[in-house]
């Protein structure tokens, strides 16, 4: 009788879902128990080459495994949330895009089980968050900071969920509150730039996994901080990562860094 931990990969017959059944492999402690897809998927009820069925009902898809990992829409991750907390399901998610009452429900649901959620799983993006906030703090006042972010021409949400993590790590970095200076858009006579102005510019277009560079812009110099993603698959392994982390903690809401050692 095995002792992993039964895993529930949301979206398997994704991009992302293959990723993570790749990933799962290279993990002692976790096995691939429970396949997930949305109804009306043409592969439902199937049994794939791991001998998991894909299931679009996620009680079932949730027997026998211990954790769950989601990379998919806001409105599915919280009805698949759900359903975790209900079956005691320790759930990590790198979906991106949520309102402030998703926000707000993902955090009762870490009341119940354990909760990882995270915009970005890339040990090398997490350690560039850390970078930014270090460079904004020693930097200080006399450099103007701006972030690029180029994804896929399928995302869903402006700007990325790593942009807006990587300005939080700028702001607190400069000490101040990212709501209260980011700068979404720029058009038309707009003034001259805002004093401790934080901007995030987004660009979509083919299939490029994410591109991100902060700028440290000073008089007559600056300082660029750029992680280039070529695959999904340093995602995938990070979330396994995160979900062997995350398996046998109390209920709570915990974040990537503590996974990685960077708090």
């Amino acid at each position: 009788m095995s002792d992993r931990t039964g895993v529930m990969v949301v979206g398997a017959e994704g991009r992302m879902g293959l990723e993570v059944r790749a990933a799962l492999e290279g993990e002692a402690s976790l096995v691939f128990a429970g396949a997930l897809e949305r109804e009306g998927h043409e592969r439902v009820g199937e049994r794939l080459p791991e001998g998991v069925e894909l299931q679009d009902d996620p009680k079932r898809a949730l027997e026998g495994c211990g954790v769950a990992i989601d990379f998919s829409i806001p409105a599915s991750t919280l009805a698949n949330l759900r359903a975790a907390a209900d079956a005691g399901v320790a759930y990590v998610t790198g979906t991106t895009g949520f309102d402030e009452a998703g926000k707000a429900e993902i955090a009762r649901a870490a009341e119940r089980i354990p909760v990882l959620h995270a915009p970005n799983f890339s040990v090398s993006v997490n350690v560039l968050g850390y970078l930014a906030r270090e460079a904004a703090r020693l930097l200080g006042d006399g450099y103007d900071a701006e972030l690029f972010e180029l994804h896929h021409g399928q995302k869903r949400d402006a700007p990325s969920g790593t942009a807006l993590f990587l300005a939080e790590a700028v702001a607190d970095g400069q000490g101040k509150k990212l709501e209260e200076h980011v700068v979404l858009e720029r058009a038309g006579e707009t003034g001259a730039r805002p004093e401790g102005a934080i901007g995030i510019q987004t660009l979509r277009g083919g299939d490029n996994p994410g591109e991100h560079t902060i700028y440290f812009i000073g008089g007559g110099e600056r300082i660029e901080l750029t992680h280039r993603a070529a695959t999904r698959g340093h995602f995938a392994r990070g979330a396994v990562r995160a979900a062997a982390w995350l398996v046998g903690k109390p209920p709570g809401l915990y974040r990537i860094e503590q996974v990685l050692g960077l708090d």
